[in-house]
């Protein structure tokens, strides 16, 4: 097992009706910024019920947070939290909003161009502005976590950061918010999750053996799961593991230890950047064919996830081809289109820009051992078409 240092300080409180406790969570006296995406929260009462539990608290709303949140948009709420001293931020949203709320705590006291954070990847350490959130999308995790996705749109970049200063204070998780999201949200945020998992255990084998138990729990129980959440969001005992697994995915925990991945997010987050994809649909495009395109190096473990998750038999060879499939028809079952021709007539030079790209940046060497060459990527990519 890997040296590693474990530090979570977010309070997660979990269950139905944990929205009455708000008024307990936020402290006493702040002057908040409401923040949250396109308005859903208002016809799903999430709003109303956020008002309520802060009755005596000035509030300041900022709506408008797009999925893959804008770095230009994130900014607009920065100049407000300035000009109106405020001193806590509330995140009432899935991962979009949330991981927008993260850009907007570090870049409040940063000093120098906000933009840096991102394109220079700093970690934010100290000198954050507080934040709690509101679960309403059960997917990325990041609830529980410290990092954060965002999308500069002059550039079409999507780029991730962090830092130990950006956990939030608290998460209020309610799995009964999923009863009114949409089939598509509810499809992406199993797939989404369970490719966390994926890019954190299926690496090669090592000694980690409970963080790889761990990890094929929550493999096992998404792939029970989500097709039923799908069809019954209003099942609490569905909704409630199918929360906990996406907060348990992304949390820290199972990638303790271990060698872990991220090429497919890298990848992929270039997928959205440039045809504006579901962030979890281009995992499901991007994800087999890297296990495909670094077959030798991952058939090992490959091969221990067919044995204990589809408890396949044959060959290490076998099982390991055999598992990609059984992976592939998951995604199918889960309402995902694996070919990047199924979403853009527009691909034929997809590859080479992105290549280019992270060759630009740097980025010559991905994976869990730097095996992700460019020429890898453009294998990948291409084989994706």
């Amino acid at each position: 097992m890997l040296n590693f240092e474990l530090y979570n300080p977010t309070k997660l409180v979990f269950g139905k009706g944990q929205i009455e406790k708000l008024s307990e969570l936020v402290p006493k006296n702040a002057k908040i910024l409401l923040a949250y995406g396109g308005g859903s929260i208002f016809k799903n009462g999430i709003h109303q019920q956020v008002t309520d539990n802060l009755k005596g608290f000035e509030i300041v709303e900022f709506g408008g947070i797009e999925p893959n949140p804008h770095f230009e948009t994130l900014m607009k709420a920065v100049t407000i939290i300035k000009e109106q001293n405020i001193d806590f931020i509330l995140a009432v949203g899935g991962g979009s909003v949330i991981d927008g709320v993260k850009f907007i705590s570090a870049a409040v006291h940063f000093d120098g161009n906000p933009i840096d954070i991102l394109q220079k990847r700093i970690l934010i350490t100290e000198n954050a502005m507080p934040f709690g959130t509101i679960l309403t999308l059960p997917a990325t995790g990041s609830e529980m976590n410290s990092g954060y996705v965002v999308t500069i749109e002059a550039t079409q970049e999507k780029l991730a950061s962090g830092g130990s200063a950006l956990f939030p204070k608290f998460s209020v998780c309610d799995p009964t918010v999923i009863q009114s999201l949409p089939k598509r949200q509810l499809q992406n945020g199993v797939v989404d999750a369970f490719t966390h998992v994926m890019e954190q255990y299926l690496t090669y084998p090592h000694d980690a053996y409970l963080q790889d138990r761990i990890s094929e729990g929550i493999l096992q129980t998404l792939i029970e799961v989500g097709p039923k959440v799908v069809e019954n969001p209003n099942d609490y005992a569905l909704a409630s593991n199918f929360m906990w697994c996406c907060t348990m995915a992304l949390n820290g925990l199972i990638q303790k230890g271990v060698p872990s991945d991220w090429a497919t997010h890298m990848i992929g987050h270039e997928l959205t950047a440039l045809y504006h994809i579901d962030h979890a649909r281009t995992l499901a495009i991007i994800g087999p064919n890297l296990y495909r395109v670094l077959f030798e190096t991952k058939k090992a473990k490959l091969a221990q996830y067919g044995k204990r998750i589809f408890n396949l038999n044959g060959t290490e060879e076998e099982i390991a081809q055999e598992s990609i499939n059984k992976t592939v028809a998951f995604f199918h079952q889960m309402g995902m289109d694996t070919k990047l021709s199924q979403y853009t007539n527009d691909y034929t030079k997809t590859a080479d820009f992105i290549v280019n790209r992270f060759e630009e940046r740097g980025w010559k060497g991905l994976g869990e051992n730097q095996q992700v060459t460019l020429e890898k990527v453009k294998a990948i990519v291409e084989m994706s078409y």
